[in-house]
């Protein structure tokens, strides 16, 4: 069973007046199949969070670890943490010119997967996830994102899920500027890789309309760079009814 481990993580990112700590010792363990939610005001270091479990080099790791599988995620280049099975569905997707979707896609299976997918195959898996996701199948022919909207966006990340099949899927804010049709679709998306029982999701948002969709196992709320309380399902609920500000005024109760 794949398991991420989160230990003690301390993430800062450099400012005007020098570095900034913004992780604050983050302590989180992801099994396979469960579903995690992460919720919590702007600027509580979700999406920090998010970045430097995938290696973005804006982020520096000042303490802590994290380990997939027992191996040392901190101490692997950004695609040797995608080949050992972390995803990251991104709060904006960034376009990328002359790359058609259909190159992106097949070059990303080969990396991850060790071989190149046989051609036939490939094609015919690629169209009926497009379908799944209620996607044209043309926007494969054009490049990575370029005048895509803020749906087609999410759903070009979800067809990569799909497709690559990760161990730990982390999925920030997935639900931003999706109208309700696009969150629905995006959302059965999801819940179709959960269903395999073989990804562990870690779901980042300030909102709960998503989890109306996405059932998570266990939520957390995040707040000054910290999980300041976990619990079930029924933890959305109180979020919703109450907000963040018992949190953000330090009266966690």
């Amino acid at each position: 069973m794949a398991t991420l481990e989160i230990h003690d993580l301390h993430v800062s990112v450099d400012g005007e007046g020098g570095p900034k700590e913004i992780l604050r010792g983050v302590d989180l363990t992801v099994k396979q199949g469960e579903t995690h939610a992460i919720m919590g005001p702007n600027g509580s270091g979700k999406s920090t969070l998010a970045y430097s479990l995938a290696g973005h080099p804006k982020y520096t790791i000042t303490g802590g670890s994290v380990a997939l599988d027992g191996e040392d995620v901190l101490a692997m280049s950004v695609d040797e943490r995608a080949r050992a099975g972390v995803f990251l569905a991104m709060q904006y997707p960034v376009e990328i010119p002359g790359v058609s979707v259909s190159n992106f896609l097949r070059t990303s299976a080969t990396a991850v997967r060790g071989e190149a997918p046989k051609l036939r195959t490939w094609v015919k898996e690629v169209k009926e996830a497009m379908a799944r996701l209620e996607m044209n199948p043309a926007f494969a022919e054009r490049n990575v994102n370029e005048g895509f909207s803020g749906g087609e966006k999410k759903r070009h990340e979800i067809l990569q899920l799909e497709l690559l099949k990760p161990k730990i899927a982390i999925l920030d804010e997935t639900d931003s500027g999706l109208d309700i049709d696009a969150l629905r679709i995006v959302s059965e998306g999801v819940n179709r890789v959960r269903e395999s029982g073989e990804v562990g999701t870690l779901l980042i948002t300030h909102y709960t309309r998503i989890l109306r969709y996405i059932k998570p196992d266990h939520v957390h709320v995040f707040a000054a760079g910290r999980i300041v309380e976990s619990g079930g399902p029924e933890l959305a609920d109180k979020l919703e009814a109450e907000g963040y500000e018992q949190y953000t005024k330090g009266t966690v109760g």
